[in-house]
């Protein structure tokens, strides 16, 4: 059994700055087997500077810095824009490991690809000495969950979502002893993330990472770690014991943070009103937790985190579709479906990658035509639409102006007025940034002054695509806010399980084949229905489910079974020859020992080999 170091990573004394910018100063940090740890802070703050300079691509600053890996300890990082040799297929990514039994592998894919029947009956009796079956089948099964099928596709033709999860998949395949994963939900599905979930709790991983989903610090991280004004703040337990503590930290400083107070506060308030994944509350933690409620219900309130936004007024006829239908040549996208949307609705859009969300949004503010029905959009509305792939913004741009060019205010309730500059100010854009130019923005900052570009529209029927991706959790934070007070309709397609759990009131879920279900209730009871009803399925079902055989699989086993019945056949052979050896009357004791030990392997083989025929036989 190889030896693993309890300490993973000691990192002391450790500064970075981009000229006059400094991202962190003299911060220390600690990682040792087992723990699963997550940073937090804002956009352009130096989360993924951070982790590039953990996982040795960048370079630490600092007289005093120490970096130390523990020895042996294999480092595995998924960055948010993985990066690949663009000629190479997803095969030649997914293998691209020196490992033999990968190598092995890779070979045995091409040769099947190729119908080489020589070379797999090779290959395969090297894959048995290897014992390299298991590993083959946990890659195809990663593959499956992160929808990985043309493996003979070129990276370059991907997508930015499916690069990411090809590089997922290349790390999970590799079993680093320690992972360091930036936004690994992004471009994954819900089903994906919860598999995904459920892998990374594992008790063997050891996690760093940086994510905006709260159901993931919730149920996964026992330690968040906080970049903040360059300095590094380590809360023990997940998300809510975090916001517990955060709450209580922005308790002892100075008044300036009444408004994050506020933020946290209410988000604990809704966290601990969720149900647990697992485990029990323990009664001195309610306890804490009703002390800190009392401490905000003894405040006065911060009147100035209200924004009671003023929209214009929704008619009788809001958006209609009548029995709408849209394929792409033979893939059916919606199928017959109808739908009138009420004042005030709030719904979420789920479904597997490539179910047609963004077709469906795109047809309902007739952005495209359906090929048969017809939409119908009353008079008094108008979209607010934040799209997936974003905005092209121009870099020689100030973000002030950004904002101005659409509008110079938004109108509240009782004549009061919104400016541009005060939005820009409560999601996170100081005065100061708001002279920024556009070109000198991180990801997430350009991803949240295009979401103010939408909201400065003013809108009274608000379409969110996928608004979580690149957002920190305190601009979601600020975001919910918003849109709790929001008047007008609301349509989330998310893989934000939190989000949409807190914001809509019902789904509408698009299963791939153009079906869509309206489904009455929040995400996290439409799962548990769902499990419910798998778990419920007629035993015969679930037989028939589970001795489903994928086809490749099958012509694995046949292979396996023909090679079987080669290397049995020779090995009686050999054990033939070698007990015809015995009858030489004059064979000396060291041949006869020589022989016996000869024997014994060559048995213990043909046994071995018989046996696993014999279950690929009846699996077969």
């Amino acid at each position: 059994m190889t030896f693993r170091p309890l300490q993973y990573l000691r990192f002391e004394n450790i500064n970075k700055s981009y000229g006059e910018k400094i991202l962190f100063d003299d911060i220390n940090l600690t990682i040792s087997r087992g723990q699963k740890i997550a940073l937090i802070a804002r956009n352009g703050t130096g989360k993924s500077t951070l982790l590039r300079v953990i996982a040795g691509e960048e370079a630490a600053e600092g007289e005093l810095a120490k970096v130390e890996i523990g020895s042996g300890v294999k480092i595995s990082f998924l960055k948010q824009e993985p990066k690949f040799k663009p000629g190479d297929t997803v095969l030649e990514t997914i293998y691209s490991m020196d490992n033999p039994k990968i190598k092995l592998l890779k070979a045995y894919e091409i040769a099947l690809l190729n119908n080489e029947q020589e070379k797999l009956q090779e290959i395969m009796i090297q894959l048995d000495d290897l014992k390299a079956w298991d590993f083959d089948v946990k890659i195809k099964e990663t593959l499956g969950k992160l929808n990985i099928k043309n493996l003979q596709q070129t990276v370059a033709t991907l997508s930015g979502g499916q690069r990411k999860r090809v590089a997922l998949a290349k790390l999970i395949v590799e079993e680093p002893e320690f992972i360091i994963l930036d936004e690994p939900t992004n471009h994954l599905d819900l089903d994906m993330i919860e598999w995904l979930e459920d892998y990374l709790s594992n008790d063997k991983i050891t996690l760093l990472m940086v994510t905006h989903d709260r159901y993931f610090l919730e149920r996964i991280c026992n330690e968040i770690i906080e970049l903040e004004n360059g300095k590094l703040y380590s809360y023990k337990g997940n998300y809510s014991e975090y916001l517990e503590k955060k709450a209580l930290r922005v308790e002892n400083e100075t008044s300036n943070f009444a408004k994050l107070k506020k933020l946290y506060r209410k988000e604990l308030d809704w966290v601990r009103r969720q149900p647990k994944a697992r485990g029990t509350k323990s009664k001195s933690r309610v306890d804490k937790f009703h002390g800190i409620k009392d401490q905000v219900k003894s405040q006065k309130t911060d009147e100035s985190m209200q924004l009671h936004v003023q929209t214009n007024r929704l008619g009788g006829k809001i958006l209609e579709a009548h029995v709408i239908g849209k394929s792409f040549e033979d893939i059916k996208i919606i199928h017959e479906f109808s739908y009138k949307f009420r004042k005030g609705e709030r719904l979420g859009i789920v479904g597997p990658n490539g179910s047609g969300k963004s077709t469906f949004i795109n047809l309902l503010t007739k952005k495209i035509r359906p090929d048969s029905g017809k939409i119908i959009v009353g008079d008094t509305v108008t979209f607010g639409h934040y799209e997936q792939e974003g905005m092209d913004m121009s870099v020689d741009r100030k973000v002030i102006d950004v904002i101005r060019e659409v509008a110079e205010f938004i109108p509240l309730d009782k004549g009061k007025k919104l400016t541009a500059e005060q939005l820009l100010e409560r999601f996170l854009f100081p005065r100061p940034q708001q002279q920024v130019y556009v070109s000198k923005l991180s990801g997430g900052e350009k991803r949240r002054l295009y979401l103010l570009t939408v909201l400065m529209q003013n809108p009274n029927f608000l379409i969110l695509d996928e608004p979580t991706n690149d957002l920190d959790i305190l601009t979601l934070n600020i975001l919910e806010e918003y849109l709790m007070q929001f008047p007008g309709c609301l349509i989330i397609v998310s893989h934000d399980r939190f989000l949409l759990d807190k914001l809509v009131e019902h789904l509408f879920i698009l299963d791939g084949s153009g079906n869509i279900k309206d489904y009455n209730g929040k995400y996290s009871e439409y799962r548990a229905t769902k499990k419910a009803e798998i778990r419920a399925k007629p035993a015969a079902v679930k037989e028939v489910t589970q001795t489903k055989v994928d086809q490749k699989e099958r012509k694995r086993i046949k292979n396996r079974i023909n090679s079987l019945e080669r290397t049995i056949s020779s090995l009686e052979e050999k054990k033939k020859e070698t007990e015809s050896k015995f009858l030489n009357p004059d064979l000396p004791l060291e041949e006869i020992q020589k022989l016996s030990a000869e024997l014994k392997e060559i048995n213990d083989g043909l046994e071995a080999a018989e046996e696993e025929w014999l279950e690929l036989s009846v699996e077969d």
